[in-house]
């Protein structure tokens, strides 16, 4: 406890990093604040049918996703979901497009001209799923009242706007904390949105426990806990996982074709991916949920993708999870470009000739550890399934596994080794193991 009090002296003493972290609460606060501002015309007491539509299914992860937004007809209903699909298109487009692959070499431009292509397209999505969204509001409240002002279409374009304005906004503030605060901003913005709806899922649980006529509740209800704790402990194992490609990599002494000092490994991520995986599939699982909305379907195909338990759901999301592990590590680490670099800096991997052959061996191991990886992330991605058949209610059945666990381990971990990277340049201890092994070495 001392240790811990010293270290948060230490980061208070840090100018810049104080600063960083009062910038990031302030953006958090006022994203959580928007989260409750009720769209204009909308009355918050005709919104109990839209709080049970997402009580459960897919809608309980947008739900989530929005930090509670969605059920509460906010101004920030749509979340940052638009922004990360259009990521997704814009990463698919870099690799099949001519024309995306040579933005991507062009370094810094080319990245700012991707990034706005990715606003554009955001904003486009935007403007398809607010009015989707304000449809199945009236569906969902209809004989209710909410809609004070009626539902003209002067009222559905001025609702469409504040979204996407307010979708947008929230994408502003995930930069601004990128920029200015500590750690990834939108990725911030996701986790603060996890963890708004995790006290009332608890709370749920708990109660649901507590009046349990079969009595036992209690108990079941500490056996989850614990069971919880041990599903975080895995997904941090995972997380931080990181395997060395078994080859040995050196230079070359000058004049000669010795190995040169002391061994060196290439360092290679058990899942380089990390969680973008899984964000991709979800995002991709919501497609259902827009077209049920828009075609009132209710057929039998249409059902199982709505029902997050069913095998067919998981089935497609295990090999959705797969797929983009294997698409997000070919597209972020590219072994031609790795063996370009080692043959550049006279570095060589022994027993393996310089140029094609390095990138075909680097490209076989990244290949072998990647599988692995992958169906380690989607075996968490599925837990939620299993925790729901039973008999968890959903809202805490999400935090065993699958995209919220994921990104909210991964989101803290990684604002953590940024604190600790600012301490350790100031000679303090960190806030890690590896950060005092760094330190003293």
């Amino acid at each position: 406890m001392k240790k811990i009090i010293e270290t948060i002296k230490n980061i208070w003493r840090i100018e810049d990093l104080r600063t960083r972290i009062l910038i990031t609460i302030g953006f958090v606060a006022i994203y959580r604040f928007g989260s409750f501002v009720v769209l204009p015309g909308i009355d918050p007491a005709g919104l109990q049918n839209l709080e049970n539509q997402t009580s459960e299914g897919l809608m309980s992860l947008l739900n989530m996703f929005s930090g509670g937004a969605f059920s509460n007809a906010s101004v920030f209903a749509l979340g940052i979901m638009p922004y990360i699909s259009a990521s997704i298109v814009i990463q698919l487009l870099a690799v099949a497009v001519p024309y995306f692959q040579k933005m991507q070499r062009e370094g810094e431009s080319g990245r700012r001209k991707i990034n706005q292509y990715t606003r554009w397209l955001t904003v486009f999505i935007l403007l398809f799923q607010a009015p989707t969204y304000m449809i199945n509001l009236h569906a969902q409240t209809q004989g209710t009242g909410a809609f004070m002002v009626g539902n003209g279409f002067w009222f559905m374009l001025s609702s469409t706007i504040i979204l996407a304005a307010g979708s947008m906004f929230i994408l502003w503030l995930g930069e601004r904390i990128t920029d200015k605060g500590i750690g990834n901003g939108v990725s911030m913005i996701i986790m603060i949105g996890i963890i708004a709806r995790m006290p009332s899922a608890l709370g749920e649980e708990f109660l649901s426990a507590w009046t349990s006529a079969e009595g036992g509740g209690l108990v079941k209800f500490l056996f989850e806990i614990i069971a919880l704790l041990f599903v975080m402990a895995l997904a941090i194992i995972l997380v931080k996982a990181v395997r060395k490609v078994p080859v040995q990599y050196a230079k070359r002494i000058e004049g000669g074709h010795q190995i040169g000092g002391a061994r060196q490994y290439i360092p290679v991520k058990l899942f380089a991916a990390n969680v973008m995986p899984i964000i991709f599939a979800q995002a991709i699982m919501f497609i259902p949920l827009t077209l049920a909305q828009m075609s009132g379907s209710h057929s039998w195909a249409m059902s199982q993708f709505l029902d997050h338990t069913s095998v067919l759901y998981n089935v497609v999301f295990v090999i959705l999870i797969i797929a983009f592990t294997y698409f997000y590590t070919a597209i972020t680490l590219n072994p031609v470009q790795m063996a370009e670099d080692m043959k550049r800096n006279n570095g060589f991997i022994p027993g393996v000739k310089p140029g094609k052959d390095t990138a075909d061996y680097l490209d076989n191991v990244m290949t072998h550890i990647t599988l692995p990886g992958s169906l380690f992330i989607a075996l968490i991605a599925i837990l939620p399934a299993f925790a729901g058949i039973i008999g968890i209610k959903q809202g805490f059945a999400q935090f065993f596994g699958g995209t919220s666990l994921l990104i909210l381990v991964g989101v803290v971990l990684d604002t953590l080794q940024q604190i600790e990277s600012h301490l350790l340049v100031r000679h303090y201890d960190g806030l890690l193991n590896a950060g005092h092994v760094r330190n003293r070495a």
